[in-house]
């Protein structure tokens, strides 16, 4: 028998839980927790201890066991009236630019160069990421034999082409290109692979209709390819200027910033004024790092900036 009474209509349809107040707000926050608490360890206590670092007159016995005498703006000043400071601030400026210029260029030539899709593409595709892949500190002394100015392998080669030999780590004048190069060769890959990939979401459509119009190879990439991948050059260009401002190991390796510190950035100055002598000097240390925080902090709102012009 049928009913009408509403009741049991409604008793018939199945009910929904719902979950209690908040539940997805904990979910949320339940997820978010580890990264929290990884970008607190590891990112705002060091940073906090390196401006506490550089505030305050660290010595060994201090930074053991406390107590330094707070100097407030005293190693900032000592930092910018030390000679040492034009030149660290120079060469991080020439060494960054030059190499993320170099990196770039070469990286987006061989990316359009690959994405023709050739035999062996892959294979050699692969073969361009070995320096990316190696250990820095191997290439770093495999550059440091290459360039020795007795037994290295490319005065070597300059001497069947007639050059005499160049003293590339040794001469203050050759000793920044030297790392410039060094760097150079090992940032490419890193460039090839984010170019190819923005290549590849290019709609093959867009060749085509050029072709048809008789647009040749240069005009392509002047009119198609280079708009079209704004956004991952810009990325990439990002991303190298963080990577490349920070960069120490491959120029203390080669010249440990000489010779006459002619190869130092902020990054080995910073370095050696923390570590490198038998009385370290924590403070100035911690102050030199702090600039180049400064340096990629306003490399990153200037992105902001940019990105907000071009898609708002």
């Amino acid at each position: 028998p049928t009913t009408d009474h509403p009741s049991a209509t409604t008793a018939a349809k199945p009910r929904r839980r719902r979950g209690k107040p908040g539940t997805s707000q904990l979910a949320a926050w339940g997820f978010l927790a580890p990264l929290v608490v990884y970008l607190l360890a590891f990112y705002a206590y060091p940073l906090y201890r390196n401006v506490d670092l550089s505030v305050r007159n660290y010595t060994v016995y201090t930074f053991v066991h406390g107590g330094a005498p707070f100097t407030g703006w005293g190693n900032y000043t000592t930092v910018f009236h030390d000679p040492t400071f034009a030149t660290a601030f120079v060469n991080t400026l020439v060494f960054t630019f030059a190499s993320l210029a170099f990196q770039f260029v070469l990286g987006m030539a061989l990316a359009v160069f690959f994405a023709q899709h050739f035999r062996l593409s892959a294979v050699l595709r692969a073969l361009f990421l070995v320096p990316w892949l190696l250990p820095l500190i191997v290439s770093a002394s495999t550059w440091s034999w290459m360039l020795d100015s007795g037994s290295g392998i490319v005065n070597y080669a300059l001497h069947f082409l007639g050059i005499g030999p160049v003293d590339w780590l040794t001469s203050p004048h050759w000793s920044l290109v030297s790392v410039i190069i060094a760097n150079v060769w090992i940032g490419i890959p890193f460039n090839l692979v984010l170019l190819y990939s923005g290549l590849q979401a290019i709609p093959a459509h867009l060749y085509e209709a050029a072709a048809l119009d008789g647009v040749n190879g240069w005009s392509r990439f002047r009119r198609i390819t280079f708009p079209l991948l704004r956004p991952v050059s810009a990325v990439t260009l990002m991303l190298g200027l963080v990577y490349t401002l920070k960069v120490f190991d491959i120029i203390w390796v080669m010249t440990r910033g000489g010779p006459v510190d002619s190869s130092t950035t902020f990054a080995t100055w910073s370095y050696r004024l923390g570590f490198g002598n038998l009385l370290p000097q924590f403070g100035l240390g911690a102050a030199v790092g702090n600039l180049l925080v400064i340096m990629a902090l306003i490399a990153g709102l200037i992105y902001i900036r940019i990105q907000r012009r071009l898609y708002v």
